[in-house]
């Protein structure tokens, strides 16, 4: 374990986009100053032309610019830096709607829409659109965040956005000029991750996780004394699924909407 807090990961090839990649950081502070519009369009662009499962392009982005609007998305998140004016916040949105509204003028049967199959065609489009529009914003300088705190109360941003049927909020992004230079996490090694024809589980993934378990404890300690952190494998035993995102009731909101009933 040899990797820097406070540089980038190590890069073996002078790729500047894997460089980038690598030097991804999420950022919760934004200076007080605006994203030109034609910055803002080369992050739709990017996002637009995603790859798309079967074609079907089942994704919406939603760019939150209506102080109240925003509040409420605050409310539902519960992180202080949702609040307010500073970077710009997007709601993407896996949108089979629109899909379903075509169906609808050619009285097709619409079925189809709330399979589960389906809406994860539609989740894996989403997801891939919001990685391509935060990296390039980040290409252009920007700073980004991810924000599954959303699904904290899907149901009520449902109501906030005016979602219609066969539409699911999966994520908000954050981006803005960085007023913060945090440092960057350890990531799990590589040999953990990578697999070659099979899945290789470790018989002693534990014990085999312990130099990983110093490092990110270390990572943690030096970025808040006050807030003592357990180790990667101890959070994973005592953490996962109690996060108030993580207890919210997904699944009767999509089915709330038409989606993944069977």
């Amino acid at each position: 374990m040899s990797e820097s807090f406070t540089t980038p990961p190590k890069n073996f090839t002078d790729n500047p986009v894997v460089k980038l990649q690598l030097a991804h950081r999420s950022i919760r502070a934004y200076q007080d100053r605006a994203i030109p519009e034609a910055v803002l369009a080369d992050l739709f662009e990017a996002a637009r032309h995603t790859a798309t499962s079967a074609f079907l392009q089942q994704f919406s982005i939603i760019h939150i610019t209506d102080p109240q609007v925003r509040d409420a998305i605050y409310q539902v998140s519960g992180q202080p830096y949702v609040g307010g004016d500073k970077g710009e916040l997007f709601i993407f949105v896996a949108d089979l709607n629109r899909n379903a509204r075509i169906r609808e003028h050619f009285q097709a049967d619409l079925s189809a829409l709330s399979r589960t199959n389906l809406f994860l065609e539609a989740a894996a489009d989403t997801y891939l659109a919001a990685q391509n529009f935060v990296l390039a914003a980040e290409s252009h300088g920007l700073g980004t965040v991810y924000l599954g705190s959303i699904q904290t109360d899907p149901a009520r941003l449902v109501e906030v956005l005016e979602l219609p049927r066969y539409t699911y909020p999966l994520l908000g992004v954050l981006v803005g000029y960085a007023d913060q230079e945090p440092q960057y996490k350890p990531r799990l090694p590589l040999e953990f991750l990578k697999h070659q024809n099979t899945y290789q589980g470790r018989q002693q993934l534990v014990a085999d996780l312990g130099e990983y378990d110093q490092h990110l404890q270390s990572y943690y300690d030096l970025r808040d004394t006050s807030k003592p952190v357990g180790a990667f494998t101890k959070r994973i035993a005592s953490m996962l699924g109690q996060g108030a995102a993580e207890q919210s009731p997904m699944l009767a909101v999509l089915h709330q909407q038409g989606l993944c009933l069977e």
